[in-house]
């Protein structure tokens, strides 16, 4: 079972003082089984790694504040420039865009005997949608989701750059900046009354409707292996800060959101680090 401790913070009067929760889980991982292979990762990154413009973001040393809280050392990974999206989910979204559009372009192959004779491949490579070689079936895909911000801009993205249409639904208390950021990329913003679930429960609904392609960050029993694809996307980032410290960090801190990218940050400093990696 999981552990709690409580108590507070204190950093030398730099940061005033919070309550806090720490929770340790005692059952990580189920022995046997691999909720994110090490295989679908390696392929995730190298995909991701011949998009134009990748490169690895920043590992920022913050040695004032580690100095100011009483830490060895300090880091912090700057995903702002990461392909100009300013957003710390911009790789998993549009990696898992890619992977959806692979599917179905595998299924109008077998399906559809015109785009057969157009050589519609198996598995189209990233390269071939970025240029576009397939725009004319791409087009016809509609991929959605919902989102507070973050994970929708990835996801209008990536369906921008591989040739794909894109709904976004957003709650009524998401900012209009936040939209207008997801909305540059060319997706339809759908506003929803409620909160983030009745925007979830909407887009799934009109995904239905439209026979369009969900690309949550979230599984549900059934629907795993698109949430999957978003995680192994987000692994690249944990990866690159593995690269970037050279070792073992004692703790790693990051928002939890829905938990895909804290999962999938967890799954990646233990591959790197050894399954002690709490």
């Amino acid at each position: 079972m999981f552990g709690a401790w409580r108590g507070r913070a204190q950093y030398g009067g730099m940061i005033e003082k919070r309550p806090f929760r720490y929770f340790l889980n005692r059952n990580h991982g189920v022995p046997g089984i691999a909720v994110l292979p090490e295989g679908g990762y390696a392929r995730a990154k190298a995909e991701i790694s011949t998009w134009p413009g990748y490169a690895p973001t920043p590992l920022v040393a913050l040695d004032a504040i580690a100095k100011a809280t009483g830490v060895a050392r300090l880091h912090y990974k700057d995903e702002a420039a990461r392909f100009g999206l300013a957003s710390f989910k911009a790789l998993g979204g549009a990696y898992a865009v890619m992977r959806v559009l692979q599917a179905e372009l595998a299924v109008m192959r077998v399906l559809q005997a015109e785009l057969a004779k157009r050589d519609v491949a198996r598995e189209a490579t990233s390269a071939d949608l970025i240029e576009g070689r397939y725009k004319e079936a791409t087009a016809k895909i509609t991929v959605c989701c919902a989102t507070d911000g973050n994970h929708g801009r990835s996801v209008a993205w990536g369906a921008q750059r591989f040739g794909a249409a894109c709904v976004i639904f957003v709650h009524e208390t998401v900012s209009q900046g936040r939209r207008d950021a997801i909305a540059k990329y060319g997706a339809a913003i759908r506003v929803v009354p409620g909160n983030y679930d009745d925007a979830v429960r909407e887009a799934q609904k009109q995904a239905e409707a439209n026979s369009w392609f969900v690309v949550s960050d979230t599984s549900d029993p059934g629907y795993t292996e698109v949430p999957r694809d978003v995680m192994q996307g987000y692994r690249l980032m944990a990866d690159e800060a593995a690269d970037q410290i050279g070792e073992a960090p004692t703790h790693v801190f990051i928002q939890g959101g829905v938990g895909g990218v804290a999962a999938a940050v967890s799954v990646q400093m233990r591959a790197r680090f050894g399954a002690g990696a709490q």
